[in-house]
C-alpha cells in the first residue's frame, strides 16, 4: 500500500511537470517507489534496482524482498504498448509546399535496461526522433505522392525509428499518420486540378464512345453489305441453275414432242394428220392479223385456205425429200403433182411480194 501511494504522488508530480513544461511525459525521481523491504511488482512493469548507486537488477512482477539502505528502486519501466501523440509539425514537400502534419506513435520497451541507462527520456527522444524522420521522409516526396504513399511513408519512418531506438531498447510497432494540413491556395489549387482532370476523363469517356460508336456503325454496314452481296450472289446462281435447268427441260420436252411426231407422221394416214394440223394453225395466225400492227402483208389469196395448206404441204414435202433420198419412190404420183402445184403457186405469190 506504500509502494502504492508513493507511486500515485509520482504520478500526481509528475503530471503537474507535463502541464507545466508542455512537452511529452519525463520520469521524476519523486514518483519511484520507496524500498519497504517487503515489495509487490505488477504485472507488465520492470523494476531497475541499484544497490549503492550501481544496477544491481531488474524485479520481476510479484513478491520482492529488497535490503534497506543499500538498495533504491531507480527506474519504473511500462512493458505495455505505449501510445504516443506526435505533435503538429511543419514540413516542406519536395515541390516547395508546405504541410501541417501530426501523427501516433505505437512503441514498447523491450529491454528495461537499455532503456533505463541508453537515454535520458526514451519517450521524449522517440517523439523527437519521428518528428525528424517524418520531415526528412515528406522532403522526398512531392505533393501528390505524399497523399498516395501514406503506408510507405508510415513504414519509412518506422524503420528510421528503429534503426535509431535499437539501442534505447525501444522497438517502434507502426506509424500512424492523422491529418495533413495543406495550405488554402494550395488546397483551391488541388480542387482544380482534380476537376480539371473529372472534366478531361468525362470528354475521353466521351470520345472513345463516339469511336466505339462509329466503328460499330462502320461494321454492321460492312457485315450488311457483304451478306447483301452474298445473297445478291446466291440469288444469281439459283436464277441461273434455274434457267438452265428449264432450257434443259424445255429441250427435253421439244424434242420428246419431236420424237413423238416424227413416230406419228411415219404410221397410216400422217400426212392427212399434219394436213390438219398447218390448217387449223393457218386459220388460228389468220385470226390474229391486224391486231399488233398496221402495216402487214397479205398473200394474193388469202382467203384460199386450200391452195395455203398445199403450199405448207408442198414445202413439207421438199424438206422430207431433201432430208431423205431414198423416200422418193414411195411418193405418189398425186402427190409429187400437188407439190409441183404448190411450188408455182409459192413463186408467184414471192413475185407478187417483190412487185408490191
Amino acid at each position: 500500500m506504500l509502494a502504492r501511494a508513493a507511486r500515485g504522488t509520482g504520478a500526481l508530480l509528475l503530471r503537474g511537470s507535463v502541464q507545466a513544461s508542455g512537452r511529452a511525459p519525463r520520469r521524476a525521481s519523486s514518483g519511484l517507489p520507496r524500498n519497504t523491504v517487503v515489495l509487490f511488482v505488477p504485472q507488465q512493469e520492470a523494476w531497475v534496482v541499484e544497490r549503492m548507486g550501481r544496477f544491481h537488477r531488474i524485479l520481476e512482477p510479484g513478491l520482492n524482498i529488497l535490503i534497506p539502505v543499500l538498495d533504491r528502486i531507480r527506474y519504473v519501466q511500462s512493458l505495455k504498448e505505449i501510445v504516443i501523440n506526435v505533435p503538429e509539425q511543419s514540413a516542406v514537400t519536395l515541390d516547395n509546399v508546405t504541410l501541417q502534419i501530426d501523427g501516433v506513435l505505437y512503441l514498447r520497451i523491450m529491454d528495461p535496461y537499455k532503456a533505463s541507462y541508453g537515454v535520458e527520456d526514451p519517450e521524449y527522444a522517440v517523439t523527437q526522433l519521428a518528428q525528424t524522420t517524418m520531415r526528412s521522409e515528406l522532403g522526398k516526396l512531392s505533393l501528390d505522392k505524399v497523399f498516395r504513399e501514406r503506408e510507405s511513408l508510415n513504414a519509412s519512418i518506422v524503420d528510421a525509428i528503429n534503426q535509431a531506438a535499437d539501442c534505447w531498447g525501444i522497438r517502434c510497432l507502426r506509424y500512424e499518420i492523422k491529418d495533413i494540413h495543406v495550405p488554402p491556395r494550395v488546397k483551391e489549387s488541388m480542387q482544380m486540378q482534380v476537376e480539371a482532370e473529372r472534366r478531361k476523363r468525362a470528354t475521353v469517356l466521351e470520345s472513345e464512345g463516339t469511336r466505339e460508336s462509329a466503328i460499330n456503325v462502320a461494321e454492321g454496314k460492312k457485315q450488311a453489305q457483304i451478306l447483301a452481296s452474298e445473297a445478291e450472289k446466291a440469288e444469281q446462281i439459283n436464277q441461273a441453275a434455274g434457267e438452265a435447268s428449264a432450257v434443259l427441260a424445255k429441250a427435253k420436252a421439244k424434242a420428246e414432242a419431236i420424237r413423238i411426231l416424227a413416230a406419228a407422221l411415219t404410221q397410216h394416214n400422217g400426212n392427212a394428220a399434219a394436213s390438219l394440223t398447218v390448217a387449223e394453225q393457218y386459220v388460228s395466225a389468220f385470226s390474229k392479223l391486224a391486231k399488233d400492227s398496221n402495216t402487214i402483208l397479205l398473200p394474193s389469196n388469202p382467203g384460199d385456205v386450200t391452195s395455203m395448206v398445199a403450199q405448207a404441204m408442198g414445202v413439207y414435202g421438199a424438206l422430207t425429200k431433201a432430208s431423205v433420198p431414198g423416200t422418193q419412190d414411195s411418193v405418189s404420183s398425186g402427190n409429187s403433182t400437188d407439190v409441183q402445184g404448190t411450188d408455182a403457186s409459192l413463186n408467184e405469190e414471192l413475185d407478187r411480194v417483190k412487185l408490191s
